[in-house]
């Protein structure tokens, strides 16, 4: 919403908008569970016209956020792919498809140029990148297909879960914690774990932040 100039337009957030976009919180909106947790009477305290919510869901919540009685767009990107077509859905149904489109050529370009800065590089990093950590799950497609255009090999299958036996034995060079609405919470057992083997001198990058809550109620 940010993007698209739109950011007037939205009445409520969650604290994981926030992270990504800090001028939701100036104060002059409302911050509302997620759709993991949403409750229907903090969503209607908002009087929101629209409900922009993305995975994870909890089936409760999602019934919390039906019976809200508010238009309910929700998203499930897995792949790069689907989160462009997302952004133009928002731009679509928001009214300016145009700035949708910028957007995501916007994006697509910086990715781009990603690849192009690591198209030279002798050696291709191997890199596992978690989603959770109990039981440990691999990052989604759309992670995968990051660490592929950055010249990086990819650990696991993505989406899937994998034991720290396996992610052992890929031998990782990088690993990355990037829990989908844990931050804070990373236990420092899980892939950590993993690293104290044959390449213990492998990195571990804790997230600041990584929520898959691309858009505000």
């Amino acid at each position: 919403m940010r993007d698209l100039g739109l950011l007037d337009r939205v009445v409520a957030c969650t604290k994981y908008c926030a992270d990504v976009c800090p001028e939701v919180a100036d104060g002059s909106r409302a911050v509302v569970p997620d759709s993991w947790t949403a409750k229907a009477q903090a969503i209607l305290r908002s009087k929101p016209d629209l409900v922009i919510a993305s995975v994870p869901y909890q089936l409760e919540a999602v019934g919390e956020i039906l019976k809200a009685g508010v238009r309910f767009l929700g998203l499930a990107p897995r792949r790069l792919a689907d989160i462009y077509g997302d952004i133009l859905t928002i731009a679509a149904v928001m009214g300016v498809p145009e700035g949708g489109e910028s957007v995501v050529s916007k994006m697509q370009a910086d990715i781009d140029d990603i690849g192009r800065q690591c198209a030279d590089q002798t050696r291709r990093l191997r890199v596992f990148c978690e989603e959770w950590g109990k039981p440990l799950i691999a990052s989604q497609p759309w992670v995968a297909e990051l660490v592929s255009q950055a010249n990086g090999n990819f650990l696991g299958d993505a989406g899937k879960t994998i034991s720290s036996e396996e992610i052992l034995r890929a031998e990782p060079d990088v690993l990355i914690a990037a829990w989908c609405g844990g931050c804070g919470q990373l236990p420092g057992r899980c892939i950590p774990n993993a690293s104290r083997g044959p390449r213990e001198s492998g990195r571990l990058a804790s997230c600041t932040q990584r929520r898959s809550e691309p858009a505000c109620s």
